[in-house]
């Protein structure tokens, strides 16, 4: 009888290289078809993989940042956020952890048509993709406790968000408009007929007294 072959032996996890990663992911990519089905696969577990996404969204394999950005934009149409809070590499027979400092993405450039309910807030990913905040990929603000700051984040896919970049954020928070939500004054956003709070409106006049 012979031994069923473990697919974790040769798997993304004994990748030496980025070169050899890239064979790897490629083979499960399907380059040109669009983005590969990665919610329909339910591959085993084979271990973490040292890949890292940092904050300012710059990948890292084995410690050294990957600066070939058709690579990064291989390796994200395969990742995937599962409902442990962990983002995976999924291939069809094989799924390995990686590290993320924040999110996965960074929303690099946005783009305001249209006004009042019939506006559409469009924002460009740092890995190409393109998304239309609404009901489909909704924005969410995050307060910085540790700095009074802001973080808004849009949802790409599945569960994996962009982090909207600074200098964008200045020009999201731009849109803003003062609007009434559940009875309360919201300083918020409008996009695809919903609203996004970002703050009470009282709260915006106190940090611009």
């Amino acid at each position: 009888m012979t031994a069923e072959p473990n697919v974790c032996n040769e798997s993304l996890t004994g990748a030496g290289d980025t070169k050899g990663l890239e064979a790897l992911i490629s083979r499960a990519a399907r380059a040109g078809k669009g983005l590969p089905p990665v919610e329909r696969w339910n591959p085993d577990f084979c271990g973490d993989l040292d890949m890292e996404i940092r904050a300012d969204g710059t990948w890292f394999y084995l410690g050294t940042p990957i600066g070939r950005m058709p690579l990064v934009q291989l390796f994200s149409t395969v990742l995937r956020k599962d409902a442990d809070g962990r983002t995976y590499l999924v291939t069809p027979v094989e799924r390995v952890g990686i590290r993320v400092v924040d999110a996965p993405f960074v929303a690099v450039e946005m783009n305001v048509s249209g006004a009042g309910d019939d506006q559409v807030i469009t924002f460009r990913t740092n890995v190409g993709d393109v998304v239309e905040a609404g009901p489909d990929h909704p924005l969410r603000f995050v307060d910085e406790d540790a700095t009074g700051g802001l973080k808004p984040y849009v949802l790409v896919r599945g569960r994996l968000e962009a982090l909207v970049a600074r200098p964008v954020m200045y020009e999201l928070v731009g849109h803003g408009e003062e609007i009434a939500v559940d009875g309360r004054l919201m300083f918020a956003v409008r996009s695809r007929g919903r609203i996004y709070p970002i703050m009470p409106a009282e709260k915006l006049r106190e940090l611009s007294a």
